[in-house]
């Protein structure tokens, strides 16, 4: 499983990219307004960061404008992935930006067959929203499950199946389960996946039998 970091924060960006395990950067307009950057100055800046496709999405709602904002973004660096929500425009647009070489992500899906015609519309990624569909008291990760079920039974689907608005390191177990592609997180979650208690236990009673040697493994 690949994971992207689901931020505009480019320091974030920059200390868990270091750690290796960062396979890419999804980012919407909402984090964008909460980095407080400019969209078109911060997005260049993060696809230096990491190797792997960085998203950035349209703002416009029309096709005709979508793709205008579409080649723009993909022209910023050679790791953008232009992200377009999930309506006919916003499919038509795929379509156009796809055949056209340029990686699209398409947002904001909720349920299986937003997703087949996505593929159908040659994204490179599908991003379901599994917290926003558990906040509703519907099944997010049912939703992931049944999009992997699909896209597995035609070879010619090559879209893969990002996992998004995740808010717990569980949401990433679960997908992780059903084999889905990617897991877009925010920094917090990404964090809380190496944490244990019983990881912490044995490392402080490690170093307090360590400090009882009275040894040192470097020279002070």
């Amino acid at each position: 499983m690949k994971f992207f970091v689901d931020t505009a924060d480019v320091d974030d960006i920059r200390d868990l990219a270091s750690t290796g395990l960062v396979d890419g950067v999804t980012t919407n307009p909402s984090l964008i307004a909460k980095s407080g950057r400019n969209f078109l100055e911060v997005i260049p800046e993060i696809c230096e960061l990491v190797d792997g496709p960085v998203s950035a999405e349209v703002a416009a709602t029309d096709h005709e404008t979508m793709l205008a904002e579409g080649r723009k973004l993909a022209g910023l660096a050679p790791n953008v992935a232009v992200k377009v929500p999930l309506t006919i425009d916003g499919l038509k647009t795929c379509k156009a930006l796809a055949d056209a070489g340029t990686k699209v992500n398409v947002t904001l899906c909720f349920s299986p067959g937003q997703a087949i015609l996505a593929a159908k519309a040659g994204a490179a990624y599908i991003s379901p929203f599994v917290g926003r569909l558990d906040d509703i008291s519907s099944d997010g990760m049912g939703l992931i499950d049944e999009i992997c079920t699909i896209y597995a039974n035609y070879a010619d689907f090559e879209t893969e199946v990002l996992v998004a608005s995740i808010r717990s390191p569980n949401h990433v177990i679960e997908a992780a389960k059903i084999g889905a592609d990617v897991c877009t997180l925010p920094p917090g979650v990404l964090r809380q996946l190496v944490g244990h208690p019983l990881t912490d236990a044995g490392l402080a009673a490690f170093l307090a039998d360590w400090a009882e040697t009275g040894q040192k493994i470097l020279d002070s």
